[in-house]
């Protein structure tokens, strides 16, 4: 039987910033923007829809003369990317 894939989630834009944020405590804008060679407008929009979904907390500071976004993932979001990786599991035959 398989499990519904959460929308989401289920894009790869926002499941490469889930899957880098479940292995740091923090990131950058410019890190996500590089490793996941994404536009910084495409990069920004799909930040704000996870946040706005309660996925990641975002917190823009100022470092000098620059803004510096970080991002964590929250709990609500750490839970729906082990959720999403369990439906996904229902979907592969071992």
């Amino acid at each position: 039987m398989f499990k519904e894939l959460n929308p989401l989630l289920h894009t790869q834009l926002r499941l490469a910033v889930m899957t880098i944020l479940m292995s740091v405590d923090e990131a950058d804008f410019n890190f996500l923007k590089e490793k996941t060679s994404a536009t910084s407008g495409n990069l920004s929009v799909q930040l704000e829809k996870l946040h706005q979904a309660g996925c990641i907390d975002v917190t823009k500071e100022f470092v000098g003369r620059r803004t510096r976004t970080s991002c964590r993932i929250t709990p609500t979001g750490r839970e729906a990317f082990i959720e999403y990786v369990e439906a996904l599991k229902s979907y592969v035959q071992f």
